[in-house]
């Protein structure tokens, strides 16, 4: 107990063993139990090494045949492993409580601009529901890594799934670089946004339409990556007369959210959009 056998315990007294951090609780719950005749409790910790250890401390009045207190019984256990586990779990609540607020109000966000751009309430719910279902593939993920940050090998190809079944149409390069999860969440809505406009207006709305997307960088903690979306084969790109949903999300958001430079070039043999994300949205060490 307290780092000590019980022979270099006996007989000496809570001043000799306890610290003095521990010792005033621990004195004063056990006069309590004397003046009172009743169990006492308490948990106290004591500092070992660079942590601490935490104890369980049960304490009973001991009598004799007629009665009597005349002294204490003790029993002490150890139950640090339950306190950093139980601290544990309030980190993971209050880190629970702070992504469920940003997911709301990333939610919010996407449900007034959905309404603003959408034509009708059939509409509305389509794409609200189509961009729902990509935030939910961005999360899926995360969670499955524990929040650290997500593949974007991973998070590219859950957006184009449905282009991937069997399909000729994409094709998707780069080295396995992770990124953190709020440059995870927006570029995987900046992503889904991209083949939306592809499915209607450009490479994916025809058979004969290819999307490349290629990355480079990340190859140290220092470099960013750099990121490019080329459609090819498609439709001819007309010039944008007005910045939509899809506009906002890809260009606004990745800039304000990752400090990222996006480039979008309506080049009219396909749309080409590059995005550079910084060294700061990127996992390193995993």
């Amino acid at each position: 107990m307290l780092g000590q056998s019980i022979a270099d315990l006996l007989g000496r007294t809570d001043e000799d063993v306890l610290p003095a951090d521990a010792r005033a609780s621990v004195v004063a719950i056990k006069r309590e139990a004397l003046a009172t005749g009743e169990p006492r409790r308490t948990e106290f910790s004591v500092a070992e090494g660079l942590g601490l250890r935490w104890h369980d401390l049960h304490i009973e009045p001991l009598r004799n045949d007629a009665g009597d207190i005349i002294g204490l019984t003790c029993a002490s256990v150890d139950v640090t492993e339950r306190k950093e586990g139980e601290a544990h779990l309030r980190l993971l609540l209050r880190e629970l409580t702070h992504r469920s607020k940003n997911l709301l109000a990333v939610i919010q966000a996407m449900a007034r601009q959905t309404a603003r751009h959408a034509g009708s309430i059939d509409a509305f719910l389509r794409q609200f529901g189509d961009r729902l279902q990509a935030l939910a593939a961005s999360h899926d993920l995360l969670v499955r890594e524990s929040w650290y940050g997500a593949s974007l090998n991973e998070l590219v190809r859950s957006q184009l799934s449905v282009y991937l079944d069997g399909g000729q149409q994409v094709e998707i390069n780069g080295p396995e670089v992770a990124l953190k999860p709020e440059a995870a969440q927006n570029l995987g809505l900046a992503i889904h946004e991209l083949s939306a406009n592809a499915a209607r207006f450009g490479a994916l709305s025809v058979p004969e339409g290819r999307v490349v997307v290629e990355w480079r960088g990340g190859g140290n903690p220092h470099e960013g990556i750099e990121l490019d979306w080329r459609e090819q084969f498609g439709p001819r790109v007309r010039p944008r007369r007005k910045r939509g949903f899809g506009s906002t999300v890809i260009e606004t958001n990745l800039t304000r959210a990752l400090d990222a430079k996006v480039d979008m070039m309506f080049d009219p043999e396909g749309l080409h959009c590059r995005v550079l994300i910084p060294a700061s949205q990127i996992v390193t060490g995993r």
